[in-house]
């Protein structure tokens, strides 16, 4: 019973090893703080990461199921809090754009890209362009 109740709890803790490690790498770098609305209307705050390409603003969502990304369509009108400055912006996608952006999100997140790419994979990633108001 000992031999299990340690396997149990070596499960556990690695588990809350993954989950801390993901958080860390998550917030690590540069974040912007997105406001949005859910399907139903209700407002939402999504802290995501940015890259700049060609004088634009790309996001990413880690694919078309991401709990968020279904707000960000319906209602693609969006504020964005970055560094100290607010403004709003019109979503796009662009899925011809996500090798670009997979690649400058790795460049520029390095160890923390790889990590979460290692547990989500990045093969249905869709690249969101911000287009200021």
């Amino acid at each position: 019973m000992k031999w299990v109740l340690r396997i149990l709890g070596s499960i556990v803790a690695l588990f809350v090893l993954v989950l801390g490690v993901q958080f860390v790498a998550a917030e690590s770098g540069e974040v912007v703080v997105v406001s949005i609305k859910d399907a139903q209307g209700n407002a939402q705050e999504v802290r995501l990461w940015v890259v700049d390409h060609e004088g634009d603003a790309w996001l990413r969502a880690g694919s078309p199921l991401a709990g968020w990304y279904e707000g960000i369509t319906t209602q693609p009108k969006v504020g964005i809090v970055r560094g100290d400055k607010s403004f709003n912006v019109v979503v796009q996608a662009d899925v011809s754009s996500r090798a670009v952006v997979n690649d400058l999100m790795a460049k520029k997140y390095g160890w923390a890209d790889q990590y979460i790419s290692f547990l989500f994979g990045r093969d249905d990633a869709v690249p969101l362009r911000l287009e200021p108001l």
